[in-house]
């Protein structure tokens, strides 16, 4: 599904991701784990496109230049100069960090503006699945995403991704700043989406431990670039990841 060759993403002299390979096998979670600052957003960014529209902006206002090297082969293609419209007609849809919903519009007018991409009968069914999969948003259809908690807009979030009709979806730091439960809850419901779908899913996460037993397989990044990986059982018995990740 994915393959990422050597990929290399520059601001202005500073390295964000460093000579960065792997991938993502269809039909798997795959998890990329790393602190704060390990160059996990910059690698969501740069697979989904959004970098590209980073680095006009900024040439355009005389900002830092941003530079993208590497391969990004998706289904056999390279997409590194792909514009991120175009990777979302692909399939590739990221659900961003810090959820990024539109807090003055309702929950369904959020999903339905995910559904650009959708034909009515594919944002009809998706609608379905998305209210199976998060009950409380159907309760919650017409509140406004501003008034819904943390915990909730992170639900919005991942729908309004489902409704675009993802083939790979990125998930960026999903957990973030979730309480305890609420992430136990979204890694199990990340699970139950790929299990009922089949859709691809690359997840990236600073809070590893309730993402490690749904992921199939993950990579350990430092300062952008790897410094491990495995099976999600193979990392789970590694010492240096469980004092990491695990605190034993």
């Amino acid at each position: 599904m994915l393959e990422v060759k050597n990929l290399m993403v520059f601001y202005e002299n500073a390295i964000a991701v460093n000579n960065m390979s792997f991938r993502a096998e269809t039909g798997k979670i795959t998890g990329i784990f790393g602190s704060n600052s390990a160059g996990k957003s910059s690698l969501q960014w740069t697979l989904s496109g959004i970098i590209l529209d980073m680095k006009k902006k900024e040439a355009m206002r005389g900002g830092e230049r941003i530079t993208v090297l590497g391969e990004i082969l998706f289904e056999g293609q390279n997409i590194v100069d792909v514009k991120p419209s175009d990777r979302a007609r692909l399939g590739i849809i990221l659900c961003p960090e810090r959820r990024r919903i539109f807090k003055e519009s309702t929950v369904m007018e959020n999903l339905k503006i995910g559904g650009y991409l959708a034909t009515k009968t594919q944002a009809k069914e998706t609608l379905e699945f998305v209210f199976d999969m998060f009950p409380k948003l159907k309760d919650l259809r017409k509140r406004d995403g501003g008034f819904l908690s943390g915990g909730e807009q992170q639900m919005l979030a991942v729908g309004r991704a489902l409704m675009a009709q993802p083939k790979l979806l990125l998930l960026d730091e999903p957990l973030l700043g979730l309480s305890p439960a609420m992430e136990k809850r979204l890694a199990e419901s990340i699970k139950e989406i790929n299990k009922r779908t089949g859709i691809t899913i690359l997840v990236t996460e600073q809070y590893a431990r309730p993402l490690f037993p749904v992921i199939d397989y993950g990579y350990i990044i430092e300062n952008g670039a790897g410094v491990l990986d495995g099976p999600a059982a193979e990392l789970m018995d590694n010492p240096d990841v469980k004092e990491a990740y695990f605190g034993i």
